[in-house]
């Protein structure tokens, strides 16, 4: 498989355990995990080997102290920014995801904070769900299943 340049982006992530199974995603993946503070918890060596187990050693980390820091940094396209809210307006389906697309997650409890949403409405997506009896999916689930979306758009494009 030929190296992608997507990345996702967790912004404020909360569960130490999500974290690290979205770095072992991102390390069988070969593709970076930007991480966007505060964090829920601490990125120390104990906290993270039981996150992401012997994985994390591996894993293609950039961090940021705020999303403005991340956007002055890395200055990303509006079309290569794909932010994913369970009331996004489109499908994660539809796009045609950017070779270079940033894939962004907010925090478990409250999702993509408001500012960045706000400016940037016709850039979200969600996961559909067919059952009305789930509210929402654990977000590495839903982290794995859009990478590979994007990733598998890409290798059809």
């Amino acid at each position: 498989m030929a190296k992608s340049g997507v990345k996702i982006v967790l912004v404020e992530p909360e569960i130490p355990h999500n974290t690290g199974a979205i770095g072992r995603t991102c390390v069988a993946l070969d593709i970076e995990l930007i991480l966007i503070k505060p964090y829920g918890f601490s990125l120390d060596t104990k906290t993270v080997q039981r996150a992401g187990t012997r994985y994390w050693q591996f894993v293609h980390l950039s961090e940021y102290a705020s999303w403005q820091d991340f956007i002055d940094d890395r200055n990303p396209p509006r079309d290569q920014l794909y932010l994913f809210e369970e009331n996004g307006a489109q499908s994660f389906y539809e796009p045609a995801y950017a070779q270079d697309a940033y894939l962004v997650f907010g925090k478990e409890s409250t999702g993509i904070p408001d500012a960045v949403l706000d400016a940037l409405q016709d850039r979200t997506f969600h996961v559909p769900m067919r059952s009305p009896k789930v509210k929402s999916l654990n977000l590495s689930n839903v982290a794995t299943a859009v990478v590979y979306q994007a990733m598998r758009h890409q290798l059809m494009s």
